[in-house]
């Protein structure tokens, strides 16, 4: 088909807003992590990812539009992996974080009186986490199904174990005690789930770049650009060229993530409900109870999920001095003390 050249000064790649502040990296994430993009037909995404790839190489199509590109980057930053570039699965997506959490969170705080009551809900939440989880780690270390499955059993006992045990620990506790039950297991199993089902990058660690996305360590393997200001993708792998204490650092970071996003929802929401069900017009219709959750967790996690995402910078850096003596001394004995900081992506 015929192209046309790209508008002159325009990057794709190039962040819209200042990723190095909160509230730039917030208004990033409040575009990709827009639940309607979660509705969008899979034939526009494809086209979305042929568009960038063609700004890429210099061309668009006949009459494209600076919004036109702007909304094709948009849809392809939300279905598309940083690291791998190919298509996430819609659960895994943080644009399906809203609609699903939402729905597991709103039964969560419903259904907490019962032992089956809890332990389905939390099933299924932390098989929904787990796929979520695999979704969003750094593509560049490859996980095996066993792990995976070590991963999803581990994180879903620990959240089992804490809200039943839980439950029945608080049956004779204030009401609301009960209520954060689901948000105490919540936040256990994600201690849990996300450094399991990235596990490998605690191992392996991950590979670490320069600023200009070149990979470092003794490899003279160079990288080329992912997602803008996302991670460098490696060409080939070098063990001197990847780190333990980033990948422990990323994960951390995303840990302290997904704990805050659940948080509001799960904290301040069992408050509400505990005022609002002394009302007798909420008494005579305990049938709405669960949808009335439902919805109110969707107002929490549709300012939460980018909101926390935002919380620190997708493309983390790492102080040198900071790193294993080995690939620090191999960097330093290579570009001397033109490197102060390494970069790598910590997933979401």
């Amino acid at each position: 088909a015929e192209m046309a050249a790209v508008p002159l000064g325009f990057d794709i790649d190039a962040p819209r807003w200042d990723q190095s502040t909160f509230a730039g990296r917030l208004r990033h994430f409040l575009n990709i992590t827009d639940p309607r993009t979660a509705l969008v037909p899979e034939r526009e995404l494809d086209r979305a990812q042929a568009i960038v790839a063609g700004c890429r190489a210099g061309l668009v199509p006949p009459g494209s539009s600076r919004e036109q590109l702007l909304y094709a980057k948009k849809l392809y930053d939300s279905a598309f992996h940083p690291d791998s570039g190919e298509k996430m699965n819609l659960i895994g997506r943080m644009s399906f974080q809203v609609p699903g959490g939402m729905a597991l969170t709103g039964c969560m705080l419903q259904f907490y009186r019962t032992v089956p009551a809890v332990v389905f809900w939390q099933w299924v939440n932390q098989s929904f986490n787990a796929i979520v989880n695999y979704t969003n780690r750094n593509a560049a270390s490859p996980i095996s199904l066993a792990q995976i499955g070590v991963a999803y059993i581990t994180a879903t006992g620990t959240a089992l174990a804490t809200a039943v045990g839980l439950n029945f620990y608080t049956k004779r506790a204030p009401p609301l005690l009960a209520r954060w039950v689901p948000f105490a297991a919540v936040a256990a199993a994600n201690c849990v789930n996300i450094p399991m089902m990235r596990q490998q990058e605690i191992i392996n660690g991950v590979t670490v770049t320069d600023e200009d996305n070149n990979e470092l360590g003794r490899s003279r393997v160079s990288a080329r650009g992912g997602r803008g200001w996302g991670a460098g993708r490696a060409l080939g792998l070098s063990g001197c060229s990847r780190s333990q204490r980033a990948a422990a650092k990323g994960i951390a970071q995303v840990v302290v993530s997904r704990i805050t996003m659940a948080a509001p929802g799960m904290v301040i929401l069992p408050i509400i409900m505990e005022r609002l069900e002394k009302f007798p017009f909420m008494q005579r219709i305990r049938v709405l109870h669960a949808p009335l959750q439902v919805l109110l967790c969707g107002g929490f996690l549709l300012f939460m999920v980018p909101a926390a995402c935002a919380l620190f910078p997708q493309r983390c850096s790492l102080a040198l001095a900071d790193l294993e003596p080995e690939l620090r001394d191999s960097i330093v004995a290579k570009h001397g003390d033109k490197v102060p900081y390494v970069y790598f992506n910590k997933g979401l």
